[in-house]
């Protein structure tokens, strides 16, 4: 039971239909005043369902919401925002151009005769930003801030907005443990000021570091509601997956060394103060890991491989022959394939369906003298939803209706289709549940057990640990260490980032 005095949101009964899916069946959730409530499930379970309807971005099919003891029928996002509610995405909804005061009280400014009042609203927004622990130039562009320093802008907009309730959907995604840190003590400040938190993050540690509560979704039901400290990493996950998750916790049998085939070899590459020199060699059917901590070259260096940007210096070989790839078709040429850090921007086409995301870059392979076949294009959709085990009505399906990690698999099976040499994935299980991650590292082993190169990068060391034959770890744009077989673990790849950083410091 609950005392409803002490509830601040209050959802009963929700149920929401698409065309041949149940997203929400019947679902409570509450949050409590001045508490920090964590909404976990695996991709699919319908926590953005929830929070859609929430923010008034769709229409709930049955049940009732209550906001601060009131009835709350959410017209659209801004009607929401009026009467309380902030939501702060992973991708930031700031603009770009204008500067980080503008951008905090964008459509409220400060006003004298009619006029705008720059210079109360400057100051407005370095106080505003002070409070929370933040000393940055409030007359720069947003733009000019990384992501973590425009999440915290968003939220610092959440506050002076008045927010009661402040939703943060996947916020820390694109953040290092030390902005996390940051992070972590700005909600801090609000929960004392009475302001609560739902929050959602796929990064177990951080849910329960921050979580008052934990409510769990599966498969568009609620399997329940828990203190944070009712609940071990285990219980937590088993609980989302439905099964016991002990073996997706566990770490693979880490392989011994072993000579893969010259294939790629990247030398002494070097753009802007990004890259100062990096060199990279992936073998055939090698799975390679790029580690490194944010900023430290990994994403600019997989661009440059795809032709995506260009270089300042360093040459590229395949096969022992030097290539110059000045737009991405000319590595797709070659067999490059890209899955890039964010789907949402540079992956996925959301207006389009799972088969059309699928087909965009092969339809050469689906027509005959220049006449499409709809036939040969169902059956290659087909094979691929059933090879990485796409969950969707119907490949008609729109793709932004599918969960992240079944969007992440849409573009796996989109480049697989191409049949590649050398696929390169960049943050492929960001913002996807436990559950999803285990499948797209078995399918990354699988797609490697078939002779296709793997350049992995990704922030979480464990999933480094897990996949990769050899690890090449870098910092501030070259190489500082490179790991192999039993040597890869994540003391390992610390000790050499921090070693790298001793280093530096004498």
């Amino acid at each position: 039971m609950y005392n409803s005095e002490e509830m601040l949101l209050e959802m009963k009964g929700i149920c929401k239909r698409f065309p041949g899916v149940v997203a929400l069946d019947k679902v409570d959730f509450f949050i409590r005043k001045g508490e920090v409530h964590v909404l976990m499930g695996e991709n699919g379970a319908g926590k953005s369902t929830l929070i859609k309807i929430l923010t008034g971005i769709y229409k709930l099919d049955e049940g009732e919401i209550l906001f601060d003891g009131k009835p709350l029928n959410p017209v659209d996002a801004l009607d929401v925002q009026r009467k309380g509610i902030s939501t702060i995405y992973q991708e930031i909804s700031l603009i770009p151009q204008l500067s980080v005061a503008e951008n905090i009280f964008l459509g409220r400014e400060f006003r004298n005769k009619g006029l705008i009042d720059w210079k109360r609203t400057r100051q407005e927004a370095k106080k505003l930003l002070d409070d929370m622990g933040m000393d940055i130039d409030v007359t720069r562009p947003v733009e000019s801030y990384g992501t973590a320093i425009q999440q915290m802008i968003a939220l610092a907009r959440a506050t002076w907005l008045k927010a009661k309730l402040v939703v943060m959907d996947e916020a820390t995604s694109s953040m290092d443990d030390d902005e996390v840190r940051v992070l972590f003590s700005i909600i801090h400040r609000l929960k004392a000021q009475g302001i609560s938190i739902l929050f959602i993050s796929h990064r177990l540690n951080e849910v329960f570091e921050i979580a008052d509560r934990i409510t769990i979704l599966k498969d568009g039901v609620r399997v329940g509601e828990y203190r944070s400290g009712e609940l071990t990493r285990l219980q937590l996950i088993t609980k989302m997956v439905g099964h016991d998750a002990s073996e997706i916790l566990s770490q693979a049998t880490v392989r011994e060394k072993k000579r893969f085939p010259d294939y790629v070899e990247a030398r002494n590459i070097r753009s802007g103060v990004k890259l100062n020199g990096v060199n990279l060699t992936i073998g055939r059917g090698e799975v390679v890991g790029l580690a490194g901590l944010l900023g430290s070259g990994r994403t600019e260096l997989a661009r440059i491989l795809f032709g995506a940007d260009a270089r300042d210096e360093g040459e590229i070989l395949i096969d022992g022959a030097p290539v110059h790839f000045r737009l991405p078709a000319q590595a797709i040429g070659k067999g490059f394939a890209f899955c890039s850090e964010d789907r949402k921007v540079e992956g996925i086409l959301p207006n389009m369906s799972v088969r059309d995301n699928m087909l965009i870059a092969c339809m050469g392979k689906v027509n005959r003298h220049g006449i499409v076949s709809p036939q040969r294009q169902r059956e290659m959709v087909q094979k691929y939803i059933d090879a990485v085990r796409i969950k969707t009505p119907s490949m008609e399906q729109n793709i932004s209706n599918l969960s992240g990690g079944n969007q992440q698999k849409v573009l796996l099976a989109r480049w697989l289709c191409m049949k590649p040499d050398l696929l390169i994935l960049d943050e492929p299980t960001r913002g996807i549940d436990v559950g999803a991650k285990k499948e797209i590292e078995e399918l990354i082993r699988e797609i490697a057990s078939q002779g296709i190169s793997i350049l992995l990068i990704s922030s979480e060391f464990e999933e480094l640990v897990r996949n990769c034959d050899r690890l090449v770890v870098v910092r501030e744009g070259h190489n500082v260490g490179e790991l192999q077989g039993a040597e890869i673990n994540e003391e390992n790849i610390m000790r050499v980032i921090a070693q790298e950083k001793k280093r530096e410091a004498v």
